[in-house]
Formats: structure tokens, C-alpha cells, sequence
């Protein structure tokens, strides 16, 4: 939703201070610049970039417009399921939990948490370290190392699509000025015409120059932006599961294991120590 202000705004702004000024919007329609843009813009998409990469990225753009998943209350959910595995091993022993990461979709403790046993890779990770935890064969050293590596992976991964990105968003100025030259040629071929016809020619082809930087600079080039913060906002979740179980694995109680998530959580959703401690005691209840 915000994603849609911000182009009303931008459109809106450029468009009214235009016309405020006296210019006409008539001649900002050219649709064959911008047919000239957009396809050597896609197509430079295309050849940069694999299958692979390009069907993430459009995959990943209509995510730009969904408001953020990550808050307080699902971060919440997470130090609670966290609590309550670490709790069952910390009772009954690691052998307890093996059921529940082997079938997390059937296990009573992933099914009070939907919202969360439906993130497959947020369930893959908790469930494959707890595999490891139980077979007894790492000391926390070797996982943490594993996991940084594992987060570092995901890390890369996740940038690609918005690195794809603001490679058409630094294209498209150039772009731009492609439609205005082949304009400008275009124009050449009627230099013998009235000169009220020749300004209109020359500034429909500068309209591409025009286009291709607010393209470039209000539209493709946000978008990127805004997906390098979805990913790092993403990454939290992960960040928490591997510290509350290292703290776990350090011999540290499943409430202090928990609270060291906690910390590492962005201050905006980050719940406080009291909501976490009543959290965990509702847990505790049920």
C-alpha cells in the first residue's frame, strides 16, 4: 500500500508542478519512447540475468506491496515455540523432540504456531539444527560456524533479485536518452518544416530522456531499495532461532536462551522483557 502512495506522489508532484508551470500533458504521450525504453530495459533484464534469477525476482515484486509479516506478534509466536522445544528438551531430553523435527507438520508443538509452520524455510532451519542438536555429533562452535555460513548464503541469495534490479534501474537513464537521440534523428528528416512543428518534434523526442531517469530513479530503483530491506528484515528470524538455541547449547535455561533472541530482534519489533516473560508463562499454562 505504501508502495502505491509513494508513486501517487511521485506522479502527482512531477505531473501537477508541470502543469502548474504551464506545460501541457499531451506532449508528455509517447508511447513509442517509451515502448523504446521499457523493451531495451527488458530485454538487457533477460540477457544480465539467468532463468533462475529472473524468475525470483518477478516472483519477489508483488511482495513489494504487502505490508511487513515480521511483528512484534510473530516474533512473539517464534520465542514461544523456541521456548517450549527447548523446555520438552530440557524435561524429557533431546530424544523427545525427535518426532517433532522429523514431522513438524504433524507435531502438536509446531501446530500451535500456523503462522509460522507455514514459512517452510523458517521450519527448515529450526527443524535441521535440532536434528543436529539431537544427534549430539556438533559442539555449538561447529553449528554456529555452520550457521553463519548458512546465513551468509541466504544472505546472497536474497540480494540477487534486487541487485538484478537496480542493474534496470541504472540502465534506464541511458535508455532514456537512446528514445530522445532516436528522436532527435527522427526530427532531422524534417528540418524543413515550420518551426512550430520542429519545437513539437524535438521536445516529444526529449520526453525520453525525461522518462527514463524518472523510470529509473521514481520507480525500478525504490523497488530494489525496498527488497533489500524485506531481505534484511527476514534475516531477523533467522539471526534469533541461531542464538537461542547456541544459548541453549551453552547450558543456558530455555527463558534466558529465549531473552537472548530476544536482543537481537530490531528495536521496532522487538517485544519488551515483560511481554516476552508473560508470553512464556502463558506457554508455561497451556
Amino acid at each position: 500500500m505504501l508502495v502505491i502512495i509513494g508513486y501517487i506522489l511521485i506522479v502527482g508532484c512531477v505531473l501537477g508542478g508541470y502543469t502548474a508551470s504551464g506545460g501541457h500533458l499531451a506532449a508528455l504521450v509517447q508511447p513509442f519512447e517509451l515502448l523504446i525504453i521499457c523493451g531495451a530495459a527488458l530485454g538487457a533484464f533477460v540477457v544480465t540475468n539467468t532463468g533462475k534469477v529472473s524468475k525470483a525476482t518477478f516472483k519477489l515484486l508483488p511482495s513489494v506491496l504487502a505490508g511487513s509479516k515480521f511483528t512484534k506478534e510473530r516474533y512473539l509466536g517464534l520465542m514461544g515455540l523456541l521456548f517450549e522445544i527447548l523446555s520438552k528438551i530440557r524435561k524429557e531430553g533431546l530424544m523427545s523432540i525427535e518426532k517433532d523435527v522429523e514431522e513438524p507438520e504433524n507435531s502438536a508443538l509446531f501446530g500451535k504456531y500456523p503462522v509460522l509452520l507455514a514459512d517452510h524455510h523458517l521450519v527448515e532451519f529450526i527443524t535441521d539444527y535440532l536434528r543436529m542438536m539431537v544427534s549430539g555429533n556438533l559442539n555449538p562452535m561447529e553449528i554456529e560456524s555452520l550457521m553463519d555460513q548458512e546465513l551468509e548464503t541466504h544472505h546472497q541469495e536474497g540480494h540477487v533479485p534486487a541487485h538484478a534490479l537496480q542493474g534496470v534501474a541504472d540502465g534506464l537513464p541511458a535508455f532514456g536518452i537512446v528514445a530522445a537521440v532516436m528522436g532527435v534523428v527522427h526530427v532531422m528528416g524534417s528540418v524543413g518544416e515550420p518551426p512550430a512543428v520542429l519545437g513539437e518534434k524535438i521536445g516529444g523526442a526529449l520526453v525520453g530522456t525525461f522518462m527514463g531517469i524518472l523510470m529509473a530513479y521514481g520507480f525500478v530503483g525504490p523497488l530494489a531499495t525496498l527488497l533489500q530491506q524485506k531481505l534484511a528484515e527476514s534475516s531477523k528470524q533467522f539471526e534469533c532461532v541461531k542464538v537461542t538455541l547456541l544459548a541453549s547449547m551453552n547450558g543456558y535455561a530455555p527463558q534466558v536462551a529465549v531473552e537472548f533472541g530476544r536482543k537481537v530482534l530490531y528495536s521496532t519489533e522487538r517485544p519488551s522483557f515483560a511481554e516476552l516473560e508473560q508470553h512464556v508463562k502463558q506457554s508455561k499454562g497451556k
